[in-house]
């Protein structure tokens, strides 16, 4: 395909899975559930934390997360005691953990206490076409309390060349503001100009088909370089070609 045959192609098809109905199988759908900005923003982190593996059971452990916090994560973040972060510890979703869980929550707090919350946090070191080094800094400043070692590989580092494909995909729930319904667009203060595809093996395969990938693995090398291509498209809103990506992949099998 030309360029101007590939655009309109991932056009149609960012129209056709950019709708209601992609909420229903997908773990966007658990964010969708709070109105509060706090709320929304914890369980979709929390959600995108997990979203790795059968997406069923993504959905299904998010809900059970949301249930261990009384559905109500910010004020659980907020003011949890100890006997309630031991409440946490029944939780396993693959190798995130119980352990992990309550790691995660005393480090929200701290960003809530102390830097602003999630919105201040990445808007801080956002460039103007990626949020690469945001997400870089994030870490850093997420385990910058007490924790366990092993709850670190729970926040992947694109500058240690990871695709970062979670981070990226939540970072695009909470940017992306295009009135379709799915992704929420409630930061204000971050374009969408600077988001990343959030790439794994569906959207990967299906971007090497289409020309727009040459790189092998899913790294945050092959981010960049689709990155680029997508952004030839619209460079104003690239993201909104995950959907056309993910759904090609995952939907229609190409």
């Amino acid at each position: 395909m030309i360029n101007s045959e590939l655009k309109d192609f991932l056009e149609e098809k960012v129209l056709q899975y950019n709708t209601l109905e992609f909420i229903e199988s997908d773990p966007v759908q658990i964010p969708h559930l709070f109105t509060q900005k706090e709320d929304i923003e914890i369980a979709g982190f929390l959600s995108a934390t997990i979203a790795w593996g059968n997406r069923k059971m993504i959905i299904s452990n998010s809900h059970k997360m949301l249930e261990l916090m009384g559905n109500a994560p910010f004020d659980f973040v907020m003011s949890h005691s100890d006997k309630d972060l031991q409440t946490l510890q029944s939780f396993v979703h693959r190798t995130f953990n119980g352990n992990d869980f309550a790691s995660f929550i005393q480090s929200l707090q701290n960003i809530y206490l102390n830097h602003g919350g999630l919105e201040a946090v990445f808007n801080k070191n956002q460039q103007a076409d990626s949020m690469q080094k945001s997400i870089h800094e994030f870490k850093k400043l997420f385990f910058e309390i007490p924790h366990q070692y092993r709850t670190q590989k729970h926040v992947s580092d694109p500058l240690n060349n990871s695709a970062a494909k979670r981070i990226n995909m939540y970072l695009r729930w909470m940017i992306r503001q295009d009135n379709k319904g799915v992704d929420l667009g409630i930061w204000k203060s971050i374009s969408p100009a600077a988001l990343s595809c959030p790439l794994d093996v569906h959207s990967g395969n299906v971007a090497r088909k289409l020309g727009l990938l040459n790189r092998k693995q899913n790294d945050g090398k092959a981010v960049a370089e689709l990155d680029l291509q997508l952004r030839k498209f619209d460079n104003q809103d690239p993201v909104k070609y995950d959907f056309a990506l993910f759904g090609l992949g995952v939907f229609e099998g190409f």
